[in-house]
């Protein structure tokens, strides 16, 4: 096992998890993640406790931090083997799914605490707030002499004086400043909750028919070469005023939008381990395994190889 946790979930009421409902989740939330609300907040958060903040869908297990203001260094160096993300991603994962109804946090081997933080909306959830990458405990020399031998096993062959420089650099918060920032992302899941209601209530009732008409288009056709002049005229509109309105409405570009619908069906398709990643590739409307690869890293942070075997693991 590969982390420890430190907050037990308790038995809670059933609670319907928003990913299930797939594209539209996601949509949804990255509808959050471009508004104004999310990005002062994010920036403001970050400024003032010196940690990263993300906000994922409810079905995506990744590096949240990866590339962000604020990522912890020695979690940037080790993200790039297999070994120590694979690691990651299952303490993600493992944090998604005792986090459906209250905070929790956990501590990596690096001892390293990240925690999520869930937005509900209504009766369902649609994503998490997610920070950490902090210790809790100042770092010692005997735990960063354990920690060379695991960077060992995962081949990251970085020397130790940037390795010690890395590991000793991380942010330190004592207890109480942790929960004081938990805290505060809670409050803000609130204000995320009510915000993501409106923002569903604008959609319903101002999406226009022929992005509805779009998108019924692309269900049945996702599989073809379908070009964005062809779903235009399928709606009978120029291409440019689709163009426009489907990313004013969607949130997404048109190309975007039909690679995540594209990425989704090939997640179910992945759990055959009869179908090779190719022929899904091919299967799903990608026309090539490159550019199948590139997108569904792109979209879930992991390779179609990779998110394989963490699904036949879990």
């Amino acid at each position: 096992m590969v982390f420890v946790s430190c907050a037990v979930s308790k038995s809670t009421p059933s609670i319907t998890v928003a990913g299930e409902n797939g594209q539209e989740n996601r949509i949804l939330v990255d509808a959050l993640v471009n508004s104004r609300l999310y990005r002062d907040y994010e920036l403001a958060f970050s400024t003032l406790t010196g940690l990263p903040l993300a906000l994922e869908p409810a079905e995506m297990w990744q590096l949240p931090h990866h590339g962000k203001q604020n990522e912890n260094a020695m979690c940037a160096l080790m993200s790039g083997k297999s070994g120590s993300c694979t690691a990651c991603v299952h303490l993600q994962k493992r944090l998604c799914q005792t986090g459906t109804m209250e905070p929790q946090t956990m501590t990596c081997l690096l001892g390293l605490s990240d925690s999520v933080v869930p937005v509900h909306l209504r009766d369902y959830m649609i994503g998490y707030l997610q920070t950490g990458q902090v210790f809790r405990e100042k770092p010692t020399a005997a735990k960063f002499e354990r920690i060379l031998k695991e960077a060992a096993k995962w081949g990251i062959k970085t020397d130790r004086a940037t390795l010690k420089q890395a590991y000793f650099s991380g942010r330190v918060m004592k207890r109480v400043e942790y929960d004081s920032a938990i805290k505060l992302l809670t409050i803000f899941a609130g204000q995320l909750a009510d915000f993501s209601n409106q923002v569903l209530i604008r959609n319903e009732n101002a999406e226009p028919p022929i992005i509805t008409q779009a998108r019924g288009y692309i269900e049945e056709h996702y599989t073809e070469d379908i070009s964005l002049g062809q779903v235009a005229k399928a709606v009978n509109v120029s291409t440019f005023y689709f163009c426009k309105t489907f990313k004013k409405i969607t949130g997404l570009n048109y190309t975007d939008y039909v690679s995540r619908v594209r990425i989704e069906r090939s997640k179910n398709l992945l759990l055959n381990r009869n179908l090779r990643v190719s022929e899904i590739a091919f299967e799903v409307g990608f026309q090539s395994l490159t550019h199948f690869n590139r997108v569904f890293k792109k979209v879930l942070g992991q390779s179609p190889t990779e998110y394989r075997a963490q699904v036949a693991g879990g």
